[in-house]
Protein backbone atom coordinates (compact mmCIF):
# COMPACT_ATOMS: atom_id res chain seq x y z
CA UNK A 1 0.00 0.00 0.00
CA UNK A 2 2.75 2.44 0.78
CA UNK A 3 3.98 1.58 -2.67
CA UNK A 4 0.57 2.35 -4.26
CA UNK A 5 0.39 5.48 -2.23
CA UNK A 6 3.72 7.04 -3.62
CA UNK A 7 3.75 5.91 -7.04
CA UNK A 8 0.05 5.80 -8.29
CA UNK A 9 -1.19 8.70 -6.19
CA UNK A 10 -3.72 9.04 -3.17
CA UNK A 11 -7.00 8.57 -5.28
CA UNK A 12 -5.96 5.37 -6.69
CA UNK A 13 -4.60 4.04 -3.40
CA UNK A 14 -8.41 5.12 -1.61
CA UNK A 15 -9.69 3.06 -4.48
CA UNK A 16 -7.58 -0.39 -3.19
CA UNK A 17 -8.11 1.18 0.25
CA UNK A 18 -12.19 -0.05 -0.29
CA UNK A 19 -11.62 -3.43 -0.67
CA UNK A 20 -9.30 -3.92 2.24
CA UNK A 21 -12.22 -2.44 4.30
CA UNK A 22 -14.32 -4.70 2.65
CA UNK A 23 -11.86 -7.80 3.61
CA UNK A 24 -12.03 -6.71 7.29
CA UNK A 25 -15.30 -6.62 7.75
CA UNK A 26 -16.18 -9.72 6.55
CA UNK A 27 -13.28 -11.49 7.56
CA UNK A 28 -12.06 -10.45 11.39
CA UNK A 29 -14.35 -11.09 13.41
CA UNK A 30 -14.08 -9.72 17.04
CA UNK A 31 -12.87 -6.44 15.22
CA UNK A 32 -16.57 -6.59 14.02
CA UNK A 33 -17.69 -7.47 16.92
CA UNK A 34 -16.09 -4.37 18.74
CA UNK A 35 -17.29 -2.16 16.56
CA UNK A 36 -20.55 -3.56 16.53
CA UNK A 37 -21.14 -3.16 20.05
CA UNK A 38 -19.47 0.50 20.54
CA UNK A 39 -21.81 1.79 16.87
CA UNK A 40 -24.80 0.52 18.51
CA UNK A 41 -23.84 2.38 21.62
CA UNK A 42 -23.85 5.07 19.53
CA UNK A 43 -27.07 4.62 17.28
CA UNK A 44 -29.01 3.07 20.11
CA UNK A 45 -29.87 0.03 17.45
CA UNK A 46 -28.00 -2.55 15.88
CA UNK A 47 -25.59 -0.77 13.61
CA UNK A 48 -26.21 -1.46 9.48
CA UNK A 49 -23.42 -3.29 7.65
CA UNK A 50 -22.60 0.37 5.59
CA UNK A 51 -21.95 2.11 9.13
CA UNK A 52 -19.59 -0.72 10.13
CA UNK A 53 -17.97 -0.82 6.73
CA UNK A 54 -17.71 3.38 7.58
CA UNK A 55 -16.28 3.15 10.63
CA UNK A 56 -13.27 0.35 9.25
CA UNK A 57 -12.72 2.76 6.15
CA UNK A 58 -12.26 6.03 8.27
CA UNK A 59 -9.41 4.16 10.15
CA UNK A 60 -7.91 2.60 6.99
CA UNK A 61 -8.12 6.33 5.57
CA UNK A 62 -6.23 7.82 8.65
CA UNK A 63 -3.18 5.28 8.24
CA UNK A 64 -3.08 5.63 4.59
CA UNK A 65 -2.60 8.94 4.73
CA UNK A 66 0.10 8.72 7.49
CA UNK A 67 2.23 7.95 4.64
CA UNK A 68 1.50 10.89 2.72
CA UNK A 69 1.99 13.07 6.41
CA UNK A 70 5.17 11.14 7.21
CA UNK A 71 6.44 11.82 3.52
CA UNK A 72 5.36 15.24 3.80
CA UNK A 73 3.21 15.10 0.51
CA UNK A 74 -0.03 17.23 1.70
CA UNK A 75 -0.43 19.48 -0.90
CA UNK A 76 -4.26 17.49 -1.52
CA UNK A 77 -5.17 18.43 2.42
CA UNK A 78 -7.66 21.00 3.56
CA UNK A 79 -6.72 21.20 7.41
CA UNK A 80 -8.64 23.23 9.53
CA UNK A 81 -7.21 24.47 12.86
CA UNK A 82 -9.27 25.22 16.32
CA UNK A 83 -7.27 26.25 19.70
CA UNK A 84 -3.54 26.26 18.84
CA UNK A 85 -3.42 29.21 20.91
CA UNK A 86 -4.22 27.20 24.17
CA UNK A 87 -0.17 24.85 23.70
CA UNK A 88 1.40 28.80 22.04
CA UNK A 89 0.39 30.21 25.66
CA UNK A 90 1.42 27.17 27.35
CA UNK A 91 4.91 27.07 25.70
CA UNK A 92 5.76 31.26 26.00
CA UNK A 93 5.13 30.60 29.53
CA UNK A 94 7.91 27.94 29.94
CA UNK A 95 5.47 25.58 31.40
CA UNK A 96 5.13 22.60 29.16
CA UNK A 97 2.07 21.32 28.33
CA UNK A 98 0.55 17.57 28.67
CA UNK A 99 -1.44 16.56 25.33
CA UNK A 100 -3.81 14.25 26.22
CA UNK A 101 -5.53 12.96 23.12
CA UNK A 102 -7.12 9.49 22.04
CA UNK A 103 -7.39 6.63 19.51
CA UNK A 104 -9.92 9.51 17.42
CA UNK A 105 -8.40 10.55 14.26
CA UNK A 106 -5.11 10.88 13.30
CA UNK A 107 -2.55 11.95 15.61
CA UNK A 108 -0.06 12.13 12.29
CA UNK A 109 -2.61 15.41 11.34
CA UNK A 110 -1.07 17.00 14.48
CA UNK A 111 2.50 17.20 13.03
CA UNK A 112 0.84 18.44 9.87
CA UNK A 113 -0.64 21.38 11.55
CA UNK A 114 2.71 22.13 13.24
CA UNK A 115 3.96 22.27 9.85
CA UNK A 116 1.42 24.59 8.60
CA UNK A 117 1.52 26.97 11.18
CA UNK A 118 5.46 26.78 10.66
CA UNK A 119 6.36 26.12 14.24
CA UNK A 120 9.42 24.58 15.07
CA UNK A 121 7.63 22.73 18.61
CA UNK A 122 8.71 19.06 18.84
CA UNK A 123 6.02 16.27 20.17
CA UNK A 124 7.23 13.00 22.16
CA UNK A 125 4.95 10.57 22.28
CA UNK A 126 4.59 8.72 25.74
CA UNK A 127 3.65 4.94 25.25
CA UNK A 128 4.48 1.06 25.94
CA UNK A 129 8.31 -0.09 25.01
CA UNK A 130 6.31 -2.98 22.74
CA UNK A 131 4.24 -0.47 20.75
CA UNK A 132 7.06 1.74 20.33
CA UNK A 133 8.95 -1.21 18.91
CA UNK A 134 6.40 -1.67 16.36
CA UNK A 135 5.51 2.03 15.54
CA UNK A 136 9.50 2.84 15.11
CA UNK A 137 9.78 -0.31 12.46
CA UNK A 138 6.52 0.67 10.55
CA UNK A 139 7.55 4.29 9.90
CA UNK A 140 11.02 4.18 9.58
CA UNK A 141 10.53 2.06 6.46
CA UNK A 142 7.83 4.49 5.05
CA UNK A 143 9.68 7.78 6.00
CA UNK A 144 13.33 6.84 7.59
CA UNK A 145 13.62 10.73 8.42
CA UNK A 146 10.16 11.22 9.96
CA UNK A 147 10.20 8.33 13.19
CA UNK A 148 8.71 10.35 15.64
CA UNK A 149 10.06 10.78 19.17
CA UNK A 150 8.96 8.37 21.24
CA UNK A 151 9.57 7.92 25.39
CA UNK A 152 8.99 3.96 26.02
CA UNK A 153 7.46 3.90 29.76
CA UNK A 154 7.96 0.90 32.09
CA UNK A 155 11.85 2.33 32.32
CA UNK A 156 13.67 3.63 35.28
CA UNK A 157 14.57 6.63 32.96
CA UNK A 158 10.97 7.32 31.47
CA UNK A 159 10.21 9.90 34.13
CA UNK A 160 13.76 12.03 33.59
CA UNK A 161 12.82 11.70 30.27
CA UNK A 162 9.56 13.46 30.21
CA UNK A 163 11.09 16.40 32.56
CA UNK A 164 13.67 16.21 30.40
CA UNK A 165 11.81 17.17 27.70
CA UNK A 166 9.42 19.61 29.26
CA UNK A 167 12.27 21.69 30.24
CA UNK A 168 13.55 21.18 26.56
CA UNK A 169 10.14 22.91 25.33
CA UNK A 170 8.78 19.25 24.09
CA UNK A 171 4.79 18.49 23.58
CA UNK A 172 4.16 15.31 25.61
CA UNK A 173 1.63 13.59 24.25
CA UNK A 174 -0.33 10.64 25.58
CA UNK A 175 -3.30 8.75 24.14
CA UNK A 176 -5.01 7.96 27.32
CA UNK A 177 -8.12 5.42 26.83
CA UNK A 178 -7.00 2.70 27.17
CA UNK A 179 -6.27 1.21 30.61
CA UNK A 180 -3.01 -1.19 30.36
CA UNK A 181 -2.23 -3.82 32.63
CA UNK A 182 1.68 -2.65 33.04
CA UNK A 183 0.59 0.55 34.77
CA UNK A 184 2.48 2.36 37.52
CA UNK A 185 2.33 1.11 41.00
CA UNK A 186 -0.08 3.92 41.85
CA UNK A 187 -2.10 4.49 39.28
CA UNK A 188 -5.72 3.05 39.92
CA UNK A 189 -8.54 2.19 37.71
CA UNK A 190 -11.39 3.51 37.18
CA UNK A 191 -14.75 2.69 36.36
CA UNK A 192 -17.03 5.86 34.82
CA UNK A 193 -19.92 5.87 32.57
CA UNK A 194 -19.30 5.71 28.76
CA UNK A 195 -21.83 5.76 26.25
CA UNK A 196 -24.44 4.51 28.64
CA UNK A 197 -22.31 1.61 29.90
CA UNK A 198 -19.52 1.88 32.65
CA UNK A 199 -16.21 1.31 31.02
CA UNK A 200 -12.22 1.02 32.79
CA UNK A 201 -10.51 4.24 32.71
CA UNK A 202 -6.97 4.10 34.26
CA UNK A 203 -6.14 7.80 35.47
CA UNK A 204 -2.06 7.12 35.77
CA UNK A 205 -1.49 9.70 33.03
CA UNK A 206 -3.25 12.37 35.19
CA UNK A 207 -0.89 11.04 38.26
CA UNK A 208 1.86 11.73 35.42
CA UNK A 209 0.91 15.22 35.19
CA UNK A 210 0.20 16.04 38.71
CA UNK A 211 3.37 14.85 39.63
CA UNK A 212 5.44 17.16 37.10
CA UNK A 213 3.07 19.75 37.64
CA UNK A 214 1.78 20.09 34.23
CA UNK A 215 -1.24 21.27 32.67
CA UNK A 216 -3.28 18.93 30.15
CA UNK A 217 -4.28 20.14 27.09
CA UNK A 218 -7.02 17.57 24.88
CA UNK A 219 -5.73 17.07 21.64
CA UNK A 220 -7.24 15.21 18.48
CA UNK A 221 -7.12 15.16 14.76
CA UNK A 222 -10.41 14.46 13.31
CA UNK A 223 -10.53 13.18 9.43
CA UNK A 224 -13.75 14.71 7.94
CA UNK A 225 -13.32 12.26 4.78
CA UNK A 226 -12.15 13.00 1.53
CA UNK A 227 -9.14 15.45 2.28
CA UNK A 228 -10.52 16.65 5.12
CA UNK A 229 -8.80 17.01 8.75
CA UNK A 230 -9.82 18.90 11.60
CA UNK A 231 -7.03 19.66 14.54
CA UNK A 232 -8.66 20.97 17.65
CA UNK A 233 -7.00 21.49 20.81
CA UNK A 234 -9.02 22.23 24.24
CA UNK A 235 -7.63 23.08 28.09
CA UNK A 236 -9.00 20.59 30.08
CA UNK A 237 -6.94 20.91 33.51
CA UNK A 238 -3.96 22.11 35.25
CA UNK A 239 -1.94 20.53 38.23
CA UNK A 240 0.54 23.51 37.99
CA UNK A 241 -0.39 24.77 41.93
CA UNK A 242 0.29 22.07 44.48
CA UNK A 243 -2.88 21.17 46.25
CA UNK A 244 -3.00 21.61 50.01
CA UNK A 245 -3.62 17.99 50.99
CA UNK A 246 -3.86 14.26 49.55
CA UNK A 247 -8.03 14.31 49.54
CA UNK A 248 -7.82 17.53 47.72
CA UNK A 249 -4.96 16.30 45.34
CA UNK A 250 -7.04 12.35 44.39
CA UNK A 251 -10.23 14.50 44.04
CA UNK A 252 -8.58 16.62 41.15
CA UNK A 253 -6.71 13.81 39.62
CA UNK A 254 -10.54 12.05 39.65
CA UNK A 255 -12.45 15.34 38.13
CA UNK A 256 -9.54 15.76 35.17
CA UNK A 257 -9.97 11.94 34.28
CA UNK A 258 -14.06 12.26 34.43
CA UNK A 259 -13.52 15.54 32.23
CA UNK A 260 -11.41 13.80 29.86
CA UNK A 261 -13.92 10.93 29.25
CA UNK A 262 -16.69 13.13 29.24
CA UNK A 263 -14.66 15.06 26.45
CA UNK A 264 -14.16 11.94 24.65
CA UNK A 265 -17.64 10.68 24.57
CA UNK A 266 -18.94 14.25 22.93
CA UNK A 267 -16.74 13.56 20.39
CA UNK A 268 -17.62 9.68 19.45
CA UNK A 269 -21.02 11.16 19.11
CA UNK A 270 -20.10 14.05 16.97
CA UNK A 271 -17.75 11.78 14.75
CA UNK A 272 -18.67 7.85 15.62
CA UNK A 273 -16.46 7.20 12.79
CA UNK A 274 -13.33 8.44 14.25
CA UNK A 275 -12.95 6.34 17.52
CA UNK A 276 -10.42 3.45 16.47
CA UNK A 277 -10.58 0.95 19.39
CA UNK A 278 -11.34 -2.65 17.49
CA UNK A 279 -10.94 -4.36 20.41
CA UNK A 280 -13.28 -5.64 24.10
CA UNK A 281 -12.84 -2.26 24.96
CA UNK A 282 -16.04 -2.72 28.00
CA UNK A 283 -14.71 -6.11 28.46
CA UNK A 284 -17.94 -7.99 27.61
CA UNK A 285 -15.55 -10.77 26.36
CA UNK A 286 -13.32 -11.29 29.80
CA UNK A 287 -15.07 -13.92 30.75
Amino acid sequence: MSWIALRCGRRIARGVLHLIAAYFVLFAPAARRASTRYLGRIFGRPPRWRELYAHVFCFAATILDRVYFLRRHTDWLELTLHGHDTVLQALDEGRGAFLMGAHVGSFEALRAAAAHEQTDKRIAMVMYPDNARKINAALAAIAPDAVPDIIALGRPESMLQIRDRLAEGVLIGILADRALQAESPRAQFVRLPFLGTEAVFSDAPFRLADLLRQRIVFMVGLYLGGPRYEVRFEPLADFSARPADAAEREARIRAALAAYVARLESLCREQPYNWFNFHDFWREDAH
